[in-house]
């Protein structure tokens, strides 16, 4: 692996201590590379291995800057901290290390106590910055979460976009406040003991605004993406391109005190070396915990069943901590309303749930229908913590045509039963932003380029997508501001009492999941979960801490009667989602005995503990 240096970022323009602006650029096969300030041009000097440098003490924090490549146009600069003009325009020179950080008591937690709040920073608040979800803060905490998910903040073409259309990775995006902003956030939330995962694009860059091939060979045609050419991490001059996104994990892990970073789609980083692009980050991610003390995670999203990316590197894995488990989300979806369409096709019985509860991967070397294959392997060696569970995200929700949540589709007494299913699993739950009171907005997707031809194109690739669905209506225009504002938060609710209720629960349940040593204990050795395909239920047994758990599920629309497992003392009522103060009608069972009858109403589940004598 080529050196990287971990203690500071060298690519674009960095403040040095002693006030002078030091200005490093990639542009490998180049002949010359020029500074231009708007008054005047310097010229940068080569450096081994395609690099480009300059220091001046003539530049300050607040500058603007372009860069000219063998005399042509001036361009903004590929590892820009902040475009205050848009992709179009002027890169601002930022010092990151002026800051005033009041953090230094934070102690990431352990990866097993985290429970994770995915949020979109323009939809969450009406203010739609970081600034927003600051004001917001005591919501979460009162929550119960311990980690806020950001989608990406990156820069982005406009101001309304989910984050994966950035072209600039070092740069935070402006509408949202900036470089200073996202610092002060995490600032905050450090302080109100809230870790801060970002979400992180490496697999590829938008289509606006994107000037890196000017530079360099940053992508390759041996390889083609769902975007169109991959990202350069394995074919000639490849080593400048993984510097330049290693540097850039290192720099929000350590510039911004960012406590786990979340990799976009990995199985679209393409890369057949001998040292894959993710286990190089995670040695160096390694090399900056070593340096600063601080406890940092690498959680991917990967839709491979590939226990791979998530094995130790001394096991010839590529090390990522852990990973988002969409097949646990297509499992509970089809459960809980019948769908059956696109990649729902692979489910179609609760069974698939409860081998999800036990196995991780529902899919681990059997036949794929939806793929045409067999598909994945098992993941029996790998722990509770390195697998992720939602029954939402901004993908499974904003993907659909309509951008439906789960309130739109299925019942209040389904919602809280989705909600224990995800709450009770033996992995680390992940929420999604308005869930917990039923928010009744949609999700939609939507950007606002500048370039008419391109917002054509998407407007029209959108319909060309869900073409098939012209009976549920049309695809709303992604380009419309309306969209993106159909698609805030509605705080309001929470004034109104269903909401409300539903919120209330959420938090019990919540605290439960965080104070129950049976449920905050990870251990898959111990976990049972056997389903009735005809009755509709499912029985989930996990022990843990000296206490062993009981969670009955009836996804079923009529009630149902499930006996309790012989137990060394008397099963102890936690919670029951159909019980009157949650909004429902059913009088709570009580504490139970071995093989009593316990009936539960539809569309319910109830929790209960026992100590292990």
């Amino acid at each position: 692996m080529q050196s990287i240096n971990i203690s500071h970022r060298t690519l674009g323009a960095t403040v040095l201590k002693d006030g002078s602006v030091e200005i490093r650029v990639w542009a490998p096969v180049k002949h010359s590379v020029e500074l231009d300030t708007g008054g005047r041009r310097l010229p940068l000097y080569a450096e081994e291995g395609g690099y480009w440098t300059l220091r001046s003490t003539d530049l300050r924090p607040g500058d603007r800057y372009q860069l000219r490549v063998e005399g042509g146009d001036a361009l903004p600069d590929p590892a820009s901290l902040a475009q205050p003009d848009g992709v179009h325009g002027p890169s601002e020179i930022v010092d990151t290390a002026r800051f005033a950080w009041s953090d230094s008591h934070w102690e990431n937690p352990e990866l097993d106590r985290y429970l994770m709040y995915e949020l979109h920073t323009g939809t969450f608040s009406p203010e739609g910055t970081f600034a927003g979800i600051e004001s917001r803060l005591d919501h979460l905490v009162a929550l119960g979460v311990t980690a806020i998910e950001l989608m990406p903040v990156a820069q982005f073409p406009g101001g309304r976009n989910w984050g994966y259309d950035a072209v600039f990775p070092f740069a935070v995006q402006q509408s949202y406040g900036g470089a200073e902003g996202l610092q002060r956030l995490v600032d905050t939330c450090h302080r109100r003991g809230l870790a801060v995962v970002l979400d992180v694009v490496y697999n590829h860059l938008g289509p606006e605004g994107n000037y890196l091939g000017a530079y360099g060979p940053y992508f390759t045609s041996k390889y083609q993406t769902p975007w169109g050419g991959a990202l350069n991490f394995d074919d000639a001059w490849s080593d400048g391109v993984r510097r330049y996104f290693i540097e850039n994990a290192l720099m929000w892990l350590r510039d911004f005190h960012i406590d786990a970073l979340r990799l976009d789609a990995v199985h679209a980083i393409k890369d057949f070396g001998a040292s894959h692009f993710l286990r190089d980050l995670r040695l160096c991610v390694d090399q900056l915990q070593s340096e600063t003390g601080r406890r940092h995670y690498l959680i991917v999203e990967c839709d491979l069943n590939d226990p791979r990316f998530i094995d130790p590197i001394e096991e010839k894995g590529f090390g990522m901590h852990s990973q988002w488990i969409d097949e646990f989300h297509h499992a509970l979806r089809v459960t809980a309303t019948g769908e059956r369409s696109g990649y729902y096709a692979d489910f179609s019985s609760i069974s698939q749930l409860a081998k999800a509860y036990r196995d991780a991967y529902v899919y681990d070397g059997q036949w794929s229908e939806h793929r045409k294959k067999h598909f994945g392997q098992p993941a029996t060696n790998n722990t509770g913590r390195q697998f992720i569970v939602f029954s939402q995200n901004h993908d499974q929700v904003g993907n659909r045509m309509l951008g439906e949540r789960c309130s739109a589709l299925v019942s209040f007494e389904m919602l809280k039963l989705m909600a224990g299913a995800v709450l009770t699993a033996p992995f680390l739950p992940m929420l999604w932003m308005g869930e917990e009171w039923g928010e009744q907005n949609p999700f939609l997707y939507f950007v606002s380029h500048s370039d008419p031809e391109l917002a054509t194109a998407v407007r029209e690739g959108r319909k060309k997508e869900f073409a098939a669905f012209h009976a549920q209506g049309e695809a709303p225009d992604p380009v419309s501001e309306e969209t993106f504002l159909r698609s805030k938060l509605q705080w309001n609710l929470l004034e109104e009492d269903r909401h409300n209720s539903l919120l209330r629960f959420y938090r019990a349940l919540i605290r439960l999941r965080q104070n129950e040593p049976a449920l905050y204990t990870l251990d898959r050795s111990t976990v049972s979960a056997k389903a009735s395909e005809s009755e509709g239920t499912l029985v989930l047994q996990r022990s843990g801490g000296g206490q062993s758990l009981l969670c009955l599920m009836n996804f079923s629309q009529k009630a149902a009667t499930l006996t309790l497992p012989v137990a060394d003392s008397s099963w102890e009522l936690r919670l029951y989602s159909a019980a009157e103060e949650w909004g429902a009608t059913a009088s709570a069972p009580g504490d139970g005995l071995s093989g009593e009858s316990v009936e539960l109403q539809p569309e319910s589940f109830i929790l209960y503990t026992h100590p292990d004598v």
